[in-house]
């Protein structure tokens, strides 16, 4: 198993909450993980499986009388009744002095999972997105295969390009023919499929819907709910543009993203890197890889989202800390990166304490301006040296020791 970069933030979770839910969409590596954690005394059911299934038709019972011990429930969408005995189990175990590590529930939804758990176990949960592989967590030899063949472990680490191109396949089609049928049944699996693909050659633009539907011979309704299931799945990232009193006309249509270059690739067509280094979605393609790489390091209290104005300021990715620092990042695949403009033009508006450009290039080093041209590696570090700062900040002002009369004068 290779290491996984959110191993120790689920721990510390599990440490902290009664119930957690790890989000990420199938064949990520949930399963995986939660069985390093099962090896430490906890016990695994899998509830697409007739047999664990059935294990719960009693849930109260059965999973009362497994209170010592944590408890892994796989694909926890799939029995959605679950959450309301969940609240009174765990409430239970809190009268008896068991606070945390209760549960730890693995679902491939976020829309579906999110209303039913946040509604019914409010204050007892805490929730985490598990990504694809990426470079914090791989060696330098396979950090160019990351981006062509993407982060699902299967297929990046198949054992040869047509093993990994075979296996995304199967998934886009398991995922078409299976899950859609679940959470959608009455989409055409064969719609959804020309709707991805489209998303695929607009990779990382600001997509038209009314566009979309009329290629698809479809209703702009119709559309919108092929796009919000493969938000919902997953699958696909929908970046939201920044909004704020600049006193500039904003871009308000938000950026599409197939969230695994491995797919956007399987997708198209393109097989190797040949053909994507020949292809008009390289540059996207490219963009879409960095900024899941980034939001995969990058704390859930950052607001990612994007600059653009109608006279062509423009900043590919924006994080917002939570003291609202803005960090501009401008995404070149060039070994010799330039920032356009316009991303000058964005930093004048918004004033960010840093300016990152992100390129195809080994080594840091500072241009005009106080432009930081990074590698991908060294940006996301960046992204989590920073977030171990502003966690230093907060137990700095809010001690975990601190009591309530504390700060009473």
């Amino acid at each position: 198993m290779l290491p996984r970069f959110i191993q120790s933030e689920l721990q510390t979770a599990l440490k902290s909450s009664p119930a957690v839910v790890l989000l990420g969409p199938r064949q990520i590596g949930k399963t995986t993980l939660a069985y390093a954690l099962a090896a430490d005394g906890a016990q695994y059911l899998d509830l697409e499986s007739p047999e664990d299934r059935e294990k719960l038709s009693n849930p109260e019972e059965y999973l009362r009388s497994r209170q010592s011990q944590l408890m892994v429930l796989d694909e926890v969408q799939r029995m959605p009744t679950l959450f309301e005995p969940l609240r009174g189990l765990i409430d239970h175990a809190r009268r008896n002095g068991r606070k945390t590590g209760l549960y730890l529930l693995l679902g491939s939804a976020s829309l579906d999972l999110l209303q039913r758990s946040s509604e019914t176990l409010a204050g007892r949960i805490s929730f985490l997105e598990l990504a694809g592989l990426h470079r914090l967590e791989l060696p330098p030899a396979m950090w160019e295969d990351a981006w062509l063949r993407g982060g699902f472990p299967e297929s990046l680490t198949a054992a040869s390009p047509e093993q990994s191109q075979r296996w995304r396949r199967d998934f886009i089609r398991s995922y078409l023919e299976r899950d859609v049928a679940q959470f959608a049944p009455r989409i055409a699996a064969e719609a959804l499929r020309r709707f991805w693909t489209m998303l695929a050659h607009l990779q990382g633009g600001t997509v038209n819907i009314a566009q979309l539907a009329r290629n698809l011979n479809v209703d702009g309704r119709t559309a919108l709910g092929y796009l919000d299931l493969l938000v919902d799945l997953l699958l696909v990232r929908r970046l939201a543009p920044w909004h704020g009193n600049v006193g500039k006309r904003l871009v308000k249509s938000p950026k599409i993203y197939i969230r695994d270059s491995g797919l956007v690739h399987s997708l198209l067509g393109i097989t190797d890197m040949d053909s994507l280094l020949s292809h008009p979605v390289l540059g996207a393609s490219w963009e879409g890889h960095v900024v899941e790489s980034l939001l995969a390091v990058a704390p859930t209290d950052v607001q990612p989202s994007f600059y653009r104005s109608a006279a062509g300021a423009e900043i590919d990715l924006l994080l917002t800390w939570p003291s609202g620092e803005h960090w501009a990042i401008e995404i070149k695949r060039s070994s010799t990166p330039k920032p356009k403009r316009g991303f000058y033009n964005a930093c004048e508006d918004l004033q960010p304490v840093r300016k990152l450009l992100i390129g195809s290039v080994t080594e840091r080093y500072t241009i005009k301006d106080s432009v930081e041209v990074v590698p991908l590696q060294v940006a996301m570090q960046m992204v989590v040296d920073m977030s171990t700062i502003s966690n230093q900040a907060k137990q700095i002002i809010y001690p975990k020791t601190a009591r309530l009369t504390d700060f009473h004068d």
